[in-house]
């Protein structure tokens, strides 16, 4: 068996598929489970898993604001009892700050920077891992801005202020005042936090990603043809396949998202009416959306198995 009862219960996590398919895919996978989600897929038998769903680090997100520039900064812990810590809560706050203040959009450059109580950041990390006895780490940074306009925050189910699990960052291009422009990027921040767009529009989603959805609603398509007994001409197929990709870039891109505050108007013509509203243009130019520990796998441990070990018990 080239599996565990682990990767079942992971498989399982992410499709929603009965624990007998999720065996046998493995089996025919040799346990490679990406490749088993794919063939869940293709047979009807799982959703399309999004990636909060493999979350599982702990630490903080941080993000900060200064008009028309924002940054948000992931920091990860081992536990969840760390992230509740007040020194580790502080240095994530001011690393973030740090990071903003420098206009930062690499990890190694946020690590070299001066630190607020001396030192640079990678130094006073290294002494948390020291004193709080746990390991962390500066996992990732992004950067947004723009030339006039507002960049509006918001953290979702904050553990203090700014700081989180899910921080979204909204970047919006206009003349207009921030009486108008931080509502409106209030609510598609909402938004972004629940509907977890993965890219501003269509055109900038990966084409890597859009070629793996293409072979697996071509299989789907393939396998329903197959079950159903009919003869399906290879292009209708095809038409199929991509009228799939098409629904699926359209409900992950931003702009073209359903609006989650009415369920029926798609992002971008929220902000045209808002920009109408408002007699000036408003343009969405960029968002951020960290979630901690997103696409991260935590290390599954025996802990029966753990003890035995430390007692010396084979």
């Amino acid at each position: 068996m080239a599996y565990t009862a682990a990767d079942v219960k992971n498989l399982r996590e992410r499709t929603g598929a009965g624990m007998m398919d999720c065996k046998r895919v493995l089996e025919e996978t040799g346990g490679d489970l990406e490749a088993a989600v794919d063939a869940l897929r293709a047979r009807g038998l799982a959703a399309a898993a999004k990636k909060s769903s493999r979350t599982a680090a702990e630490g903080l997100v941080g993000i900060a604001v200064s008009g028309t520039k924002g940054v948000a900064v992931e920091v990860n812990s081992e536990t969840d009892f760390v992230a509740k810590n007040d020194q580790f809560q502080d240095f994530v706050r001011k690393v973030t700050d740090v990071a903003l203040a420098g206009g930062m959009a690499e990890v190694e450059a946020l690590k070299a920077a001066s630190y607020p109580d001396g030192g640079t950041v990678s130094e006073t990390l290294t002494n948390n891992v020291a004193t709080i006895g746990e390991n962390q780490q500066l996992r990732r940074i992004k950067q947004v801005a723009v030339s006039s306009g507002l960049i509006v925050p918001y953290m979702h189910n904050a553990a203090a202020p700014n700081l989180g699990k899910i921080g979204v960052l909204v970047a919006l291009e206009s003349e207009a005042g921030a009486d108008v422009l931080e509502p409106l990027g209030k609510q598609i921040a909402m938004h972004i936090a629940a509907a977890f767009p993965q890219a501003l529009s269509i055109e900038d989603l990966d084409p890597l990603v859009l070629e793996r959805e293409r072979k697996i609603a071509l299989e789907k398509a393939v396998e329903e043809a197959a079950k159903s007994g009919k003869q399906i001409p290879e292009d209708i197929l095809a038409k199929r396949a991509d009228g799939a990709v098409a629904k699926y870039a359209k409900d992950n891109a931003l702009l073209s998202q359903v609006f989650v505050m009415d369920n029926k108007t798609p992002v971008s013509q929220v902000v045209e009416a808002a920009a109408k509203a408002a007699g000036t243009k408003i343009a969405l130019t960029d968002f951020v959306r960290f979630q901690l520990g997103e696409g991260i796998e935590k290390e599954v441990t025996d802990f029966a198995a753990e003890v035995a070990a430390a007692a010396g018990i084979k």
